[in-house]
């Protein structure tokens, strides 16, 4: 069983002492979010989790106490940094603070398990192709020698986002080859591993491997345990990502980033 604490809520940032104590207890109870009056207890021990995999935008505060957890299970890290600022996700910290706390963790974890994420790529007027460029190369100059890989997607148009971002621009299939295209050669140029994930299109002619963020084989070469084959469905269209237990509540993240899929909308999750 693959633990997934990040896809439904930050649970790193906002309850890692909840988290904390979920493993210290040694199970957790998951609401169905399509049923709510379905819940599914899993057992959070060594014997029951192959693996946890863990997807924030600050890790800080749980990083004096994440040994807790990575001396007695795998583990993989998905850090979320991206070229927005407080306009688009304003709970999240600053870039260059973003920087310091991955290095920090790969400090404590080894850079073979941690990812940084580069998504979603998404245009407005501010956020045009060249701030992407611009800011994506000053970060993999910074992060290159502390992650495994780097893993973009381009963003999804779900119907809440453009009420809850009228001021995004669509898309066109010509400025995702000029965006891959230029993301391919600055990781190139820093050595950087690129790939995407749950993303349409061959982006391989620009140096980028199209793969799913949570395989058998990344998880497995990033704790030196081989995890025997297993057929599976990626959670969503283009997505070829092994199977996961995901823990946490949707709508109930406060950072409030204007693309969010898991929030109804900002508002609602402040209430929580």
């Amino acid at each position: 069983m693959i633990i997934n604490t990040g896809g439904r809520t930050d649970t790193v940032h906002y309850y890692s002492k909840w988290l904390l104590k979920r493993f210290e207890e040694g199970y957790v109870l998951a609401r169905n979010p399509l049923f709510p009056h379905k819940v599914t207890r899993y057992e959070l021990t060594p014997d029951k989790v192959d693996c946890v995999v863990f997807c924030s935008k600050n890790y800080r505060p749980i990083l004096a106490d994440l040994t807790k957890i990575t001396r007695r299970f795998n583990t993989y890290f998905h850090y979320t940094i991206t070229a927005y600022g407080k306009d688009i996700e304003p709970g999240v910290q600053t870039i260059e603070k973003s920087v310091e706390t991955l290095k920090r963790l790969t400090g404590i974890v080894g850079k073979q398990r941690v990812a940084w994420r580069y998504d979603p790529v998404l245009l407005t007027e501010k956020y045009t192709v060249e701030r992407h460029f611009e800011t994506f190369e000053y970060l993999a100059r910074n992060l290159a020698p502390y992650v495994d890989r780097c893993i973009f997607s381009f963003v999804q148009m779900y119907k809440k986002l453009a009420a809850n971002m009228p001021e995004i621009i669509l898309l066109t299939e010509a400025n995702k080859q000029r965006l891959a295209k230029g993301l391919g050669e600055i990781a190139q140029h820093y050595g950087l591993y690129l790939q995407t994930c749950a993303t349409e299109g061959d982006f391989s002619a620009y140096g980028i491997h199209g793969s799913g963020c949570m395989t058998l084989d990344i998880l497995g070469r990033a704790n030196g345990v081989n995890f025997k084959t297993l057929k599976h469905q990626g959670s969503r269209q283009h997505c070829g990502c092994i199977e996961t237990r995901d823990i946490g509540a949707y709508d109930s993240c406060p950072s409030g980033c204007k693309y969010c899929y898991a929030n109804q909308s900002p508002a609602k999750a402040r209430e929580m």
